[in-house]
């Protein structure tokens, strides 16, 4: 691999792009890339492997609020229908009118104060939408950066894949480790787990110096990329049945899964 291509695929060029962040000048340059160089493709192929392990950890829910009914036609229109019939006197007709012009005044006054209530109320909706919208995409760009940060880590160079399938006990087990010892760093995909009792659970064991030691419960309604416990000079990993809750002392007898990281 010649050193244009090597420093090409450490920029972060081409996870940005496959996560939608570059400029449409990197664009053009990563797509030249991929097009011309196999080792680019193949990184780039193996970038979109390990996003969509990635991204069944990190699902995004739609926002729970969607800004309608912000405002409401406002053109209805009181209608007063008066009856009056004339009298001899004007003084009586001027104090009819004078009752009716109240009337209609204080109808008039009570319809733009309930009109202004309402429009108030529906503003208070509208600045509590947009709130829970910043909310949603503030939440939503802190999830990318953690897809971004595994991405990562399952890309670096130094992480280690290691794939754990169950024996007889277990046919159906199916775990996948990734492991780096320069950063220290350890994380787990459950990919599959045959149903227990109920008062029984899967635990993860690492093999040191002879010493086994627990890494954590794994269970299938969790299944997600997860961190676990990183164990130095670790010689091993193993899954065993334990009782609801986990053991402090490996069973080894009810091993269902063992791969060695030697």
């Amino acid at each position: 691999m010649n050193e244009k291509i090597t420093t090409f695929l450490n920029s972060g060029l081409l996870e940005n792009y496959l996560l939608g962040k570059t400029t449409s000048v990197e664009t053009e340059m990563v797509e030249s890339y991929i097009s011309k160089y196999p080792e680019v493709q193949n990184a780039y192929n193996t970038l979109q492997y390990n996003l969509e392990i990635v991204s069944k950890s990190n699902a995004v829910e739609a926002p729970k609020h969607i800004l309608n009914n912000i405002l409401e036609e406002l053109d209805e229109k009181p209608v007063v229908t008066m009856n009056t019939s004339y009298k001899s006197k004007k003084w009586y007709k001027f104090s009819v009118a004078a009752s009716i012009a109240a009337l209609i005044f204080a109808g008039t006054s009570y319809l733009f104060y309930t009109q202004n209530q309402k429009l108030s109320n529906e503003n208070q909706v509208v600045v509590d939408e947009i709130f829970d919208l910043r909310s949603d995409i503030e939440q939503n760009n802190k999830m990318l950066d953690n897809v971004m940060r595994q991405l990562l880590k399952l890309n670096n160079p130094e992480t280690e894949k290691y794939i754990i399938s169950g024996n007889d006990r277990a046919k159906d087990l199916k775990t996948v480790a990734y492991i780096n010892p320069k950063e220290k760093t350890s994380m787990i995909d459950v990919v599959s787990l045959p149903q227990l009792p109920e008062e029984q659970c899967y635990q993860i064991w690492a093999e040191l110096q002879g010493k086994m030691v627990s890494l954590g419960i794994l269970n299938e309604a969790d299944r997600k990329l997860m961190n676990i416990p990183y164990a130095e000079n670790a010689l091993a990993l193993n899954i065993t049945i334990e009782p609801k809750g986990g053991n402090t002392v490996a069973s080894l007898e009810n091993s269902v899964a063992e791969i060695d990281l030697q």
